[in-house]
C-alpha cells in the first residue's frame, strides 16, 4: 500500500486533492493533511510517507524548504499555482508537480507516472539543484569575514575557521575553530554568500565546510551522516544533497 501526506494551507484544496487521490488510485492510504510547512516538516519526519504533495506556497516552510529537509525515501509532489520558471526547471529535472487548479485529467497522469516508477527511487542531483535555484537569492560578494556574537561579546570570524553553520530557532549558529557564535543571517542568504565551492548546503538547516569535512556514515535506514574535524557528533544530510558524496 502506498502512503501518502498531503500539505495545504487551503483546506478546500487538501481535501479535494485527498478524494481525487482516492478515486484514483486503489489501494493508496492518506497518513496525513497538513495545514502548513512545519506541520509537513514534522509529519514527513515522523510518518515517513512514500509520497508527500506539497503546496510551494505555504505558512512557515515553503514546499520547497520542506523538501530540503527530507532526509528519508519520501518522494515529492509540488503542487503549485502558475509559475512558468519554477515549471521549466521542474520538466527539465524530470521532476512531479500538479498544476493548479488542480483537474483530474491532470492529476490522473501524474499518478500513472508514480505508479509506473521503480519503488524507492531517489530523485538524485536534480532536486538539489532545482530546489537551490529557486530558493536561494541572488549571489553577491562572497563572504570572507563574519561579524558574530558569543555571550556579550563579538567576534569577527575569518570564514576559513568556519566548520559549518547550521540553524538554530531565531539565530544561526556558527561551529568554528574559536567556539560557536551566532548569527542572525539565515541559511538561505548564506548558501547565496559564500563560496559554492568551499561550502556545501547538506540540508535545509546545515552547510558544512569541505575543508572541516573528515569523512561521512550511513546508517541501517540509509541515511547518510557527515563528520567535521575537531567536532563531536554527526550531521545528517537530507536525501536532495546525498548525491554531493556519491565519490566518496
Amino acid at each position: 500500500m502506498t502512503r501518502v501526506l498531503i500539505a495545504d494551507d487551503e483546506p478546500h484544496l487538501a481535501h479535494y486533492l485527498r478524494d481525487q487521490l482516492l478515486a484514483l488510485w486503489p489501494g493508496l492510504e492518506i497518513v496525513g493533511m497538513a495545514r502548513n510547512g512545519i506541520e509537513a516538516a514534522a509529519a514527513i519526519a515522523d510518518l515517513e510517507p512514500d509520497l508527500a504533495f506539497l503546496d510551494i506556497q505555504m505558512p512557515g516552510l515553503s514546499g520547497l524548504e520542506v523538501a530540503q529537509g527530507i532526509e528519508g525515501r519520501t518522494r515529492v509532489v509540488f503542487v503549485t499555482a502558475f509559475d512558468e520558471y519554477a515549471l521549466q526547471a521542474f520538466e527539465h529535472a524530470a521532476l512531479d508537480y500538479v498544476l493548479k487548479p488542480v483537474t483530474t485529467a491532470r492529476l490522473a497522469k501524474t499518478v500513472a507516472r508514480l505508479r509506473a516508477a521503480p519503488p524507492g527511487a531517489e530523485p538524485g542531483a536534480g532536486l538539489a539543484r532545482v530546489l537551490h535555484q529557486l530558493t536561494a537569492p541572488p549571489p553577491g560578494p562572497r563572504l570572507r569575514y563574519i561579524l558574530a556574537g558569543q555571550g556579550a561579546t563579538t567576534a569577527n570570524l575569518d570564514v576559513a575557521q568556519v566548520r559549518f553553520f547550521h540553524a538554530d530557532d531565531k539565530y544561526t549558529v556558527v561551529s568554528s575553530t574559536r567556539g560557536e557564535h551566532l548569527i542572525r543571517t539565515p541559511i538561505t542568504e548564506l548558501v547565496a554568500q559564500l563560496d559554492p565551492e568551499r561550502f556545501w548546503q547538506v540540508h535545509r538547516s546545515t552547510i558544512i565546510n569541505r575543508a572541516w569535512l573528515e569523512g561521512t556514515r550511513r546508517d541501517e535506514a540509509s541515511r547518510l551522516f557527515v563528520r567535521m574535524r575537531g567536532h563531536d557528533g554527526e550531521l545528517p544530510v537530507s536525501r536532495a544533497f546525498v548525491h554531493l558524496f556519491k565519490a566518496m
